[in-house]
């Protein structure tokens, strides 16, 4: 008979703060509960750190609130599209461009999206180009560090 009913105790007086007040803090406090589970246990990963310094600590955690706010938007821009952000990344990843060349000069080209990946663009409000100028640039991600000997 009282499946769902809660009771808040509070020590705060009904003159700083009305019962409705209350009530929507403790629903922000199980928000904010939801978004360390998701910062730690998601694709977010928070967990482990494997930094040494302070400020690189600090730069972990910075990065990873970023991107659960950045989350957060997507998921309230693609509820329509009844995918998750995961899945919706996931989806956009699949996304490849084509190098197309003619005489000395070259190009790569983006399909049109069509299908999820259309309606995930679409619905963030984000349009590709259908052209990009092609650079040979090598992108190395891990440069390998001389040691240097004493």
């Amino acid at each position: 008979m009282l499946d769902g009913c809660y009771v808040i105790k509070t020590d705060v007086k009904k003159e700083l703060l009305s019962t409705k007040e209350v009530h929507d803090r403790y629903k922000d406090l199980a928000k904010v509960e939801h978004a360390f589970r998701t910062l730690k246990q998601s694709h977010l990963e928070i967990r482990p750190v494997h930094v040494r310094t302070e400020a690189s600590t600090s730069g972990h955690v910075f990065a990873v609130m970023l991107a659960y706010k950045i989350e957060r938007l997507l998921s309230e821009l693609w509820k329509k599209c009844e995918c998750t952000v995961p899945e919706g990344i996931d989806e956009l990843g699949a996304i490849r461009s084509t190098i197309v060349t003619l005489k000395e000069s070259s190009c790569q080209k983006i399909p049109q999206s069509k299908g999820l990946a259309g309606e995930l663009l679409a619905a963030a409000g984000i349009t590709l180009p259908s052209i990009i100028d092609a650079k040979n640039v090598d992108v190395v991600t891990r440069k390998k560090l001389a040691l240097k000997r004493k």
